[in-house]
């Protein structure tokens, strides 16, 4: 991969009165999640620790979101299709199939081989259409865009502004709720959650840091951001699917490369940890990806001193033998 990084603060990511709009079209749906300043997630953390619970969505993840804006404009632009097909590891395909449901509209979604049983079955249950095709979500994503090319079906792309317009409204829920805030730490899978962050922080005028969380079994974006180039890295992580992506998104790391205050790298074994950890502090479920801005800050809890430090448990979708292999290896 050699496309060049450009650096445009701003371009593409929507204002104050656009994440106001789309938290109107979320509202419809499902009402602000919450945050809580855990006593327990503080103490370990050294300093206040604000958790915003996106696992409280009807879908157990903040994805849900941006599927709802996403259908919305294609709805205003009158282009609403007869079929539309995605790929995902499973919580961008409960946002689509949930939104889709409530267009009418049928869904077709392609996840890899091995993917979760439970996050599966979630996605049947909202009347998708359900492909197990490729090895990876990269190989699902090359898939469905063949697929949808040979139906004439709309291809809905992980990354797009008409979802980062829904996104953006958890985090602008945060940080009104919460507007002494310093740093925020955001797992990146396709980049719609760290950038929904930077939309957030800019619409409201606020000056903490936006600090990205990525596997460090799935560096792409890591390492892209490091390098200037889109890298494609290979992915070995057994817990983190919703951060198990290949090759970054362009769109998303033009908007990344100017914001954000650095990345962080977390392992299975941290992430592990913050399963355990979460679990034990609020008695909340956190999926894998959903314990990375957890572990992340952890690892960094040296220098969050003094700090107000935000972190979204951005799902909970975890299989139950998976959850139950990671609290019994305590």
């Amino acid at each position: 991969m050699n496309a060049v990084l450009r650096s445009e603060p701003g371009a593409g990511l929507p204002g104050l009165e656009d994440i106001e709009a789309a938290a109107r079209v979320v509202y419809r749906e499902f009402q602000a999640t919450p945050q809580y300043r855990w006593g327990l997630s503080s103490q370990r953390l050294g300093t206040d620790c604000w958790i915003k619970h996106e696992n409280h969505t009807p879908v157990g993840a903040f994805k849900i979101r941006g599927g709802l804006t996403y259908f919305e404009a294609l709805q205003q632009a009158g282009q609403l299709p007869q079929e539309v097909i995605s790929a995902t590891r499973g919580n961008h395909g409960q946002s689509i199939g949930w939104a889709a449901r409530a267009h009418g509209v049928a869904c077709t979604i392609v996840v890899p081989q091995g993917n979760s049983l439970e996050k599966n079955a979630a996605m049947r249950a909202l009347g998708v259409t359900l492909i197990e095709h490729g090895n990876d979500f990269q190989e699902s994503r090359e898939f469905a865009i063949r697929l949808a090319a040979e139906r004439g079906a709309h291809m809905v792309p992980s990354f797009h502004t008409d979802l980062l317009r829904g996104v953006a409204t958890y985090w602008w829920e945060f940080m009104r709720a919460v507007p002494e805030l310093d740093v925020v730490y955001v797992p990146i899978g396709q980049g719609s959650g760290a950038c929904a962050a930077i939309a957030a922080k800019l619409a409201l005028k606020r000056s903490l840091r936006v600090v990205g969380v990525v596997s460090a079994h799935a560096t792409t974006y890591a390492d892209s951001l490091a390098t200037g180039l889109v890298v494609e890295a290979p992915v070995t992580t057994r817990l983190a699917d919703g951060m198990a992506c290949r090759i970054a998104d362009q769109s998303a790391l033009n908007i990344l490369l100017p914001h954000l205050e650095r990345i962080v790298k977390v392992t299975d074994n941290e992430i592990a940890q913050a399963m355990r950890d979460l679990y034990a502090d609020t008695h909340n479920v956190a999926e894998g990806a959903g314990a990375a801005s957890f572990a992340a800050a952890m690892q960094e809890r040296a220098r969050l001193a003094g700090l107000k430090v935000g972190l979204t448990l951005s799902g909970g979708n975890v299989d139950a033998a998976v959850l139950a292999d990671v609290l019994s290896a305590a």
